[in-house]
């Protein structure tokens, strides 16, 4: 259940009370007085990795953190992007990825890699990827 925070109209006295999400959000003392809820801005994680290129940091902070396979992957494509910018439009890792990948399969190129478009095609269908 959320944490609400409420604050006595009277003094400088803050209380926080667990409310469900579907509850009205009003807290009322035994004097009978209805505190003032206080908003504030929702906790995110401020850790950002400032430095696209240190595979250090990148490993460092995402190994300490509690997030999904998801969010990893996202981090990883946000700095992609920021190479992307700092090289002409190209990420020079992944570059380096799909070539890798390439020569170590016979020069299949790697699914993710936008140059390795594939068509499959029977007599009834035609699909361009």
């Amino acid at each position: 259940m959320p944490i609400y925070i409420f604050k006595n109209p009277n003094q400088e006295e803050y209380i926080e009370i667990f409310q469900s999400m579907n509850e009205d959000h009003i807290y009322t003392d035994d004097e009978g007085v209805e505190w003032k809820r206080q908003f504030t801005s929702p906790e995110i994680s401020s850790q950002k990795i400032t430095n696209p290129w240190d595979s250090n940091a990148f490993v460092n902070q995402t190994g300490s953190d509690k997030g999904t396979m998801g969010d990893l992957m996202d981090r990883s494509a946000e700095l992609s992007e920021m190479r992307a910018k700092e090289n002409g439009g190209i990420d020079p890792i992944k570059e380096k990825k799909f070539k890798e990948y390439s020569k170590t399969r016979g020069g299949l190129k790697d699914p993710l890699d936008p140059s390795a478009k594939k068509t499959i095609e029977n007599k009834h269908v035609k699909v361009k990827f």
